[in-house]
């Protein structure tokens, strides 16, 4: 019943191929799909402009969607752009700097910090709570910190 249905569409059943696979992009985007679903399409046209057999149509698509996905990774892949701010996403790195009162104190190199609505762990030389200390680094999720005069 498939086989019938892809034979009567004949060239066109790469259409719908190419249109399907460029749906599934919609759908889950990255760039991936689309190159097999141009390069569908334009096997889709061959196929009705020129008559040639299936196994070749097969042959011509699975080539051309290797060249059209490798070609379009180099045009359009990843760039390594320069970050207008580079610890966007590295919360503990973009409070280096900033100064905070003690929460609890740091009693063996180790306490705590009330930072907006989170409590950090910090690492530092021990201090009572209220002391003013300043983040000097990260170590993972614990931040390392000295005192603010320091």
């Amino acid at each position: 019943m498939i086989v019938e249905i892809i034979d009567s569409l004949g060239g066109w059943t790469w259409w719908v191929l190419g249109l399907v696979l460029l749906g599934v992009e919609v759908l889950a985007p990255g760039f991936f799909f689309l190159w097999f679903g141009v390069a569908a399409i334009v096997i889709g046209i061959s196929a009705v402009l020129v008559d040639w057999p299936w196994q070749l149509q097969i042959l011509g698509f699975g080539i051309l969607s290797v060249v059209a996905a490798i070609l379009g990774r180099r045009f359009y892949g990843m760039k390594d752009a320069p970050s207008d701010d580079p610890a966007l996403n590295l919360r503990a790195e973009r409070l280096r700097g900033r100064t905070f009162t003690l929460s609890e104190p740091i009693v063996e190199g180790a306490g705590r910090v009330n930072i907006d609505d989170s409590v950090w762990r910090v690492n530092g030389p021990d201090a009572p709570a209220g002391t003013r200390i300043r983040i000097v680094g990260a170590d993972g999720t614990t931040l390392l910190v000295e005192p603010a005069g320091a």
